[in-house]
């Protein structure tokens, strides 16, 4: 096993995220999640990678933010005491920008759940696509019993997935869940027995490869985008993404569309540019 504390590797247009902090459930000290970020956005610039998993090594998934750290969490770059409370909603801002990108990857992500998935570890889950977990893997928020409240999805998008009451009973009572609830709460997707899970995400990638993987990063979007606004505008997404999957399969040209033909004239400033842009540009200003 590698000493490095994150391993990104890639094997054709799939990337695997393994954190390795074995020892201490993987939990995400300040490098590690620095690591995580840098990995994230390897990963986002990559028009080769398509797929992605996260997992964690030595039969655990994550124990999430290392609180042995968290009186660091108000220091200046230089080490000082000084940021105090400020520097830790940076911190936080940090993680959650950290979260919000994963879950806007134009990739599928995976997250391959064995053992713990708390905290932190259990708001990576919440950003992911998919969520994979052994039947052994607990889950829960047990940062109340440390005098602490959850800072990047573990009351919101948890409350987007499960709805206020259990996102309730989850942070304030601090319980450690088995796997199987987080399915029947649609917060994961599939427990599996404990020596399957590496075949199971491997059976989900076989399926996946085989789709029309334009049409699952636009069915990811309008998804993610839609949930969070109203029906009518949810739907105006879903409009448009229908119009661009018939572009895309070769319905594209529209009557009364430029077709290209305007900006291909603004380039060399032709009499069609120049006759809109004298109509218009003091229409009206007077």
């Amino acid at each position: 096993m590698s000493e490095k504390i994150l391993v990104l590797s890639k094997h054709s247009d799939t990337a695997t995220i393994l954190l390795n902090r074995p020892k201490v459930h993987n939990c995400l000290s300040i490098e590690l999640s620095d690591m995580l970020i840098d990995a994230i956005q390897q990963v986002k610039k990559s028009t080769d990678i398509k797929f992605v998993v996260i997992k964690g090594a030595g039969g655990t998934f994550c124990a999430g933010d290392d609180i042995t750290e968290m009186l660091k969490w108000g220091d200046d770059e230089h080490g000082n005491s000084t940021q105090g409370a400020n520097g830790v909603m940076r911190r936080v801002r940090i993680y959650q920008d950290m979260a919000n990108s994963l879950e806007d990857l134009d990739k599928i992500t995976i997250c391959a759940v064995d053992g713990v998935a708390v905290g932190g570890g259990l708001e990576i889950t919440m950003a992911c696509d998919f969520v994979i977990a052994t039947e052994r893997s607990i889950w829960g928020m047990p940062e109340v019993d440390s005098g602490l409240t959850p800072g990047w999805g573990g009351t919101t998008r948890m409350s987007r997935y499960i709805g206020k009451r259990r996102t309730k009973e989850v942070n304030i009572i601090g319980a450690l869940m088995p796997a199987k609830r987080a399915v029947d709460w649609n917060l994961w997707n599939r427990v599996v027995p404990n020596d399957k899970l590496e075949q199971e995400v491997e059976a989900l990638l076989e399926l996946l490869h085989l789709k029309n993987q334009q049409a699952c990063r636009q069915l990811k979007y309008i998804i993610n985008r839609g949930c969070e606004t109203d029906l009518y505008t949810a739907q105006g997404f879903e409009m448009l993404s229908g119009g661009l999957s018939a572009a895309v399969n070769g319905f594209w040209q529209v009557q009364d569309a430029d077709q290209g033909v305007g900006v291909l004239d603004f380039k060399k400033k032709g009499e069609l540019w120049k006759k809109r842009r004298a109509l218009a540009k003091n229409f009206w200003v007077d």
